[in-house]
């Protein structure tokens, strides 16, 4: 079994089919998605999707794209949305200076924000990283010194030095289809060198699909060559590498349960 640790069912580029893209997940050996909250005024939507089906799990957080528009003060609404029982984590939350839709100061508040909830209910946090590796191993770093949480990098697509703090910090690491493009040999390399008790696979789905379906709209199903390269990487069998990505998401993920 494989697990789809990030994606967007939510998103409307999913609406008209939902229920054959949950079952092509199945058949492809997927047995569990976490659909990711980037609003919190859209967290309704997430988990009104999570409810339909069994094996969808949830998150709930401001992505910093959304940071000028939603602030947060505290943890006080991360913690009360988190309260319903499909939660499994905290996010997406972070930096991203590429973009920059929101101000620096402002994302960096939302994050620890988001830290503090993460901590406050033993969730781990769901991290985006672009552009700010230097504040986010910072912020990581002193936030952990301040009461320990758990946590992943999600798609992550940064440098062997922001793999080794993330590790150092006890945190996991998720590969994205980007791993499959011909242009992320430097990406390749960093992954390679990540050890298995500690990656992730997901989609971002609705964005970011692998070869062999790059540039077409992305799906849970679609994980499987994701795994596929990162079993090359790591020179395991596909099935070695299914195994260990599943069980270090259930031991990262405590609130979700391994279907039957």
């Amino acid at each position: 079994m494989l697990v789809d640790s990030h994606c967007h069912l939510d998103f409307p580029e999913f609406e008209a089919e939902l229920p054959d893209i949950v079952a092509r997940a199945g058949d492809a050996g997927v047995g569990v998605c976490v659909s990711i909250g980037t609003k919190l005024s859209g967290f309704a939507a997430v988990a009104e999707v999570a409810a339909r089906f069994p094996n969808v799990y949830c998150s709930v957080g401001v992505h910093p794209h959304e940071a000028a528009r939603e602030p947060l003060e505290d943890a006080a609404k991360l913690i009360a949305l988190a309260k319903w029982p499909k939660v499994v984590g905290i996010g997406e939350t972070g930096l991203d200076y590429y973009y920059e839709h929101s101000p620096r100061p402002r994302q960096i508040a939302n994050f620890r924000c988001h830290i503090a909830a993460a901590r406050a209910l033993a969730l781990p946090l769901i991290v985006h990283t672009r552009d700010a590796e230097d504040d986010t191993i910072e912020i990581l770093r002193e936030e952990m010194g301040q009461g320990a949480f758990t946590g992943l990098i999600h798609c992550f697509t940064g440098s062997q030095r922001l793999a080794e703090a993330a590790l150092a910090l006890g945190f996991c690491i998720s590969a994205s289809g980007i791993l499959t493009f011909k242009n992320s040999g430097a990406l390749r390399d960093v992954l390679a060198g990540v050890p298995l008790d500690r990656l992730l696979v997901e989609t971002d789905a609705p964005y970011l699909a692998p070869v062999p379906h790059r540039g077409k709209r992305n799906e849970p199903a679609f994980v499987t060559h994701t795994a596929a390269m990162l079993a090359g990487l790591k020179g395991v069998p596909v099935d070695e590498l299914a195994r260990a990505t599943t069980d270090n998401f259930f031991r990262l993920f405590t609130r979700t349960a391994r279907p039957s």
